[in-house]
């Protein structure tokens, strides 16, 4: 590993630690959030159920920019292999790409759905 690129995942583990924070903080929206959603299916206290949809909006929103930068990152990867890279780096690369394209997809799937789904009928998590 050359001095560039041992900087380059130095950057990527310091931008990964802050990232960890924001799964933390998404964890403790979506704990608070079910409390709303407990409200709404124990009373049907309607405000209870949009404001617990609102949250799992704006969660759903922050994770799909995460999965936009781990995507924008693994893109950066591919793009920087090197024909003298191995075989298993090339290919390990690439399947690390799929990997995020796949989570972001499902990530706006999600989003939709959340965004979608006003009598919050379908069960969305964060995984």
């Amino acid at each position: 590993m050359n001095k560039e690129e041992l900087n380059r995942r130095l950057k990527q583990l310091k931008v990964e630690d802050f990232i960890w924070i924001i799964y933390i903080g998404i964890i403790i929206f979506s704990l608070y959030s079910n409390t709303f959603e407990r409200k709404y299916f124990l009373y049907n206290d309607l405000k209870s159920k949009e404001t617990y949809r609102k949250i799992t909006i704006g969660i759903f929103v922050i994770l799909v920019i995460v999965y936009a930068y781990f995507l924008k990152d693994s893109l950066e990867d591919v793009k920087n292999i090197k024909p003298y890279d191995s075989k298993e780096k090339r290919n390990l690369t690439r399947l690390s790409f799929l990997g995020s394209l796949l989570i972001f997809i499902s990530g706006i799937i999600f989003l939709y759905i959340a965004i979608r789904d006003e009598n919050i009928d379908v069960e969305v998590a964060f995984n």
